[in-house]
């Protein structure tokens, strides 16, 4: 018997398709009879092949085939043969990774670029170590960042730790901090608290200040609790250098709370903010991250970043 806890990017996937993407080489013929037979559990309990998983379900797998696991293994590591495996690597452990993700690198695959991503390149470098071993389980990411914000990236190299990072995330127990560069003279600190709403056709997040304004991107019930933290660390004549903390974890939001109180960040387009220089995406980096184990990683700023600072006549001291 096999133990599985379902992690929160796989909620609401249909049972049968989760058992065919862990276990590509059993014909889904028979996954379906294994359902049938009752050699897959959820939480103890039968459950029929369309059963829609949740976030810290507990499987359980009944697989007799040995032959299968071995034959599993080696899918797995045939399929990163050759996939770039440079990741700048934070630290290490059993049982955690943390990589520093460089700017315009995707954290996983989508329909644009589905092979040199940050997971494919996680996966690649723990195959060269030889630590892509199990039947059952792949390392995965328990945070992501978009393609052109850098930073900090945690990967669970263990189903145990992926499930801890995971309920620390849930949970709002993990310290999150960015530093970026808006526009305009900000001063002092403050919260930011604006619903957000989301709207994934236009790839935008809008700040929603009033029920007509949630009607007019989608309606009231769509609208999600955000709140972002800041302390400017230095304001120059025309830009201003910030430390963010991400107390909650919406798509875009320091981006799109920026924008509402008049502050866009240098070069982000999409949300009101002016190209410099060569400089047409937001400058954002994910620089510590603080675990509630007392655990504390940082990544230094990229180069763009730091050189953008002194041209605007900011400088930053970690």
């Amino acid at each position: 018997m096999i133990n599985r806890k379902v992690t929160p990017s796989e909620g609401g996937k249909k049972l049968h398709r989760f058992l065919r993407n862990l276990m590509p080489n059993i014909p889904l013929g028979q996954i379906y009879k294994m359902i049938d037979q009752g050699k897959v559990r959820v939480n103890g309990k039968r459950k029929n092949q369309n059963y829609e998983l949740v976030a810290g379900d507990e499987l359980m797998l009944y697989v007799e085939d040995a032959a299968y696991q071995e034959a599993s293994i080696g899918q797995k590591k045939a399929k990163y043969v050759g996939v770039n495996a440079n990741i700048d690597v934070v630290f290490e452990d059993a049982e955690l990774l943390v990589v520093n993700k460089p700017v315009g690198m995707l954290t996983h695959p989508d329909q644009a670029d589905q092979k040199d991503t940050l997971v494919n390149r996680v996966h690649a470098y723990l195959y060269r170590k030889g630590e892509l071993d199990s039947p059952l389980f792949m390392p995965a990411t328990a945070n992501r960042l978009d393609r052109n914000t850098s930073g900090l990236i945690l990967v669970g190299k263990t189903a145990g730790m992926l499930h801890q990072l995971n309920q620390w995330i849930q949970k709002h127990q993990l310290e999150k901090y960015y530093v970026t560069i808006v526009e305009g003279n900000l001063t002092g600190e403050g919260t930011l608290s604006g619903d957000l709403i989301r709207d994934e056709k236009k790839n935008r997040t809008y700040v929603v200040n009033s029920p007509a304004e949630a009607e007019r991107h989608g309606g009231a019930e769509l609208t999600k609790t955000a709140v972002t933290k800041y302390s400017v660390l230095q304001t120059g004549t025309s830009y201003s250098l910030v430390e963010v903390e991400l107390i909650s974890g919406r798509t875009h939001q320091i981006r799109s709370h920026f924008q509402d109180i008049g502050h866009p960040l240098i070069g982000d387009i999409k949300y009101g903010g002016k190209k410099y220089g060569d400089i047409n995406y937001q400058l954002l980096h994910a620089w510590r991250i603080i675990l509630p184990d007392g655990r504390e990683f940082k990544a230094e700023l990229p180069n763009e970043m730091r050189i953008t600072a002194d041209r605007v006549g900011l400088s930053w001291k970690s």
